[in-house]
C-alpha cells in the first residue's frame, strides 16, 4: 500500500499515447451483479465487500455503482488500484473513477447506457473481478446486456418479507446458468465503511462469508 501523491496527473493532461492502447474485448474476467430484492437495504455495502474479497496489494478489483455518487480517491490506495484508475480514466474520460484502498470505484448512470460503460470498464480490467451494483429495476437489463455477460448475482434480501419472491428470482437465475447467492442480513456499519474504503480484508470480521464469495467468484488465487 502507498500514500497517493498529491501531484497526480490530471487525466486531461496525460500524454495522448495513453489513450490509444488496444483492449481485446474477448479477454475479460468475472462480472458479478449485486442488487436488492424489495425494500432490503445494504446492497451497496455488500457489493463493496465482494469487491474487497478478491482484491489484494497486487490485484485490484473494480466496483461499478450504477446511479451512485462520484467516488473520491482515498488517502491510501494500492499501486494496482491506482494503475487501474489511470487506465479507466484514459479510456473513459467522461466518467468519474477513483482508487480506494485495493479497489477501483467507477460511477455510471443508472440507465442502459451505464451498463454499456460498465461492460467497457470490465474489458479494460481484463482478467480481474468486476462487481456491478445496480438498483432493482436495472437487474434484468444488466443480466440481458450482451456486452456485460455477468457470471453471477448477489442479492441482498429480507427473507421474512420477501421469501416467496426471492425463491422465484433465484430459480430464474439458476435456470439461466448463473451463480447465485443471497445475503440475508445487512453487513454491520464498520464492515460496510471499511469495504467502501476498499480495505475490508478477505474473511475479515463482519465481511461476507468465504463460501458465498467462492460461489460467486471462484477460489482465491
Amino acid at each position: 500500500m502507498r500514500v497517493l501523491s498529491p501531484q497526480r496527473t490530471d487525466p486531461d493532461s496525460r500524454p495522448p499515447e495513453q489513450t490509444l492502447s488496444f483492449v481485446n474485448p474477448l479477454i475479460r474476467g468475472r462480472v458479478v451483479v449485486v442488487s436488492a430484492v424489495g425494500e432490503a437495504d445494504g446492497s451497496c455495502g455488500a457489493a463493496a465487500a465482494l469487491a474487497c474479497a478478491r482484491a489484494d496489494v497486487d490485484t485490484a478489483t473494480l466496483l461499478v455503482d450504477a446511479g451512485g455518487r462520484a467516488p473520491r480517491p482515498t488517502l491510501v490506495a494500492s499501486a494496482a488500484a491506482q494503475n487501474l484508475e489511470e487506465r479507466l480514466a484514459a479510456h473513459l474520460p467522461d466518467h468519474r473513477v477513483a482508487a480506494r484502498g485495493q479497489v477501483c470505484h467507477l460511477a455510471v448512470p443508472d440507465e442502459v447506457e451505464g451498463l454499456e460503460t460498465a461492460a467497457a470498464a470490465a474489458t479494460i480490467l481484463r482478467d480481474g473481478l468486476t462487481v456491478l451494483h445496480v438498483p432493482p429495476r436495472l437487474l434484468q437489463p444488466a443480466l440481458a446486456c450482451p456486452s456485460l455477460r455477468p457470471s453471477g448475482v448477489l442479492m441482498r434480501a429480507n427473507l421474512r418479507e420477501d421469501r416467496a419472491l426471492v425463491g422465484l428470482v433465484v430459480r430464474d437465475l439458476l435456470d439461466g446458468g448463473l451463480a447465485v447467492a443471497v445475503l440475508k442480513r445487512r453487513l454491520n456499519w464498520v464492515a460496510e465503511r471499511r469495504a467502501l474504503f476498499g480495505v475490508l480484508a478477505p474473511g475479515g470480521s463482519g465481511g461476507l462469508p468465504e463460501r458465498l464469495v467462492r460461489r460467486l467468484c471462484g477460489p482465491a488465487r
